[in-house]
């Protein structure tokens, strides 16, 4: 059996630090799941983990839309699979500028295809995002 050639040294890829800053540009915090997904990657294979956020990041900022409307889809698309990784895009919209309206709008678009259990989700992380955000 043959094995892999062994890629560029591991320091040649960016720093954990380096990973994490676009979460937190874009959500505000880093989730613990992309946390050990980072950590892991640096330890095991820093090629594939540089590969896997290169492309996260094309599709996350896509060029024909701006970042609240894609968080906005995120959030919808995740609430109908009723992901926990759907909080952390209606945060993002949030941050990006959508209201409160908008995020339960978008809840009400995943009950059509996924049913109360969609809509119920998409209350209670609503209602959490906001209860949660800063006075103005």
């Amino acid at each position: 059996m043959k094995t892999k050639p062994k890629s560029t040294a591991k320091d040649a890829y960016k720093t954990i630090a380096e990973y994490e800053k676009p979460y937190v540009d874009l959500i505000g915090f880093v989730p613990p799941r992309i946390k050990h997904r980072l950590r892991l990657g640096k330890d095991c294979d820093p090629e594939v983990l540089d590969m896997v956020e290169a492309i996260r990041m094309k599709a996350m900022y896509p060029a024909s839309m701006d970042t609240k409307t894609a968080q906005l889809i995120l959030f919808g698309l995740l609430l109908s699979h009723l992901a926990p990784a759907s909080e952390y895009h209606g945060r993002a919209a949030v941050r990006a500028g959508a209201t409160k309206d908008e995020l339960h709008d978008v809840a009400g678009l995943a009950f059509l295809f996924r049913g109360l259990p969609a809509f119920n989700l998409g209350a209670e992380l609503i209602n959490k995002i906001f209860d949660e955000a800063p006075a103005k």
